[in-house]
């Protein structure tokens, strides 16, 4: 690991490579809503370095974490980090918002200790992720049987769910669905496929080798 601490270095790059797994590269902008010790400390514990490095897709032991700012800067990357109270959850969590042509996300990440982290919520929908599971995050039609027809395309067991509707006017839903293993290119297409899908991001697993 480089940095000097697994809460505040490690899970924070941790919380953050999930942003950029999901977005599939670099974002064009991103902020950084850093929420109590988070925001307290993370000049002093690089937190900043570790959140820019997880977006730019530089791993936890590249000595490039140390030089994320810089890196990122030179990417043309548009970053800021705010102070924000975000309720009750973890001391440190962050919600990280990020663009990246016409995609927008945001996702809530805690980083619990011994470099682990939660993932508590992804454009909207309530969570509890631990990064350590390949994740769908699909949305989809807020409709009768449109569960069961996406359940019924996804070869991998299923190890958690989580669904919640984002906009009832528009009929639409969003599906969080981690799996036992990682899902094959051709089984995604038959997902993306589905009547009932408009969007399907698929983010895996946080596990580094230097874990197991």
């Amino acid at each position: 690991m480089i940095g000097p601490s697994s809460s505040h270095t490690l899970g924070a790059l941790r919380i953050s490579t999930f942003m950029g797994n999901l977005l599939g590269g670099i974002p064009d902008k991103v902020v950084f809503y850093l929420h109590q010790s988070f925001a307290e400390t993370y000049k002093g514990h690089g937190t900043d370095r570790a959140l820019l490095a997880g977006v730019l897709g530089i791993s936890q032991d590249d000595r490039r974490v140390k030089e994320a700012t810089e890196i990122a800067k030179k990417s043309g990357m548009d970053f800021q980090f705010l102070k924000e109270d975000l309720g009750e959850v973890h001391p440190n969590t962050v919600k990280i918002v990020a663009w990246k042509g016409k995609k927008t996300h945001e996702i809530w990440g805690s980083s619990v200790g011994a470099g682990m982290v939660k993932i508590i919520r992804i454009n909207g929908a309530d969570c509890e992720l631990s990064g350590m599971y390949p994740t769908l995050i699909i949305l989809n039609s807020d409709t009768p049987k449109a569960l069961g027809m996406i359940l019924s395309k996804v070869e991998p067991n299923v190890a958690n769910l989580y669904l919640k509707r984002v906009n009832k006017l528009l009929s639409k839903a969003v599906s969080i669905i981690e799996l036992d293993e990682e899902i094959k290119e051709s089984n995604l297409f038959e997902i993306r496929s589905l009547p009932v899908v408009s969007e399907v991001y698929y983010v895996k697993s946080l596990v580094f080798k230097n874990d197991i």
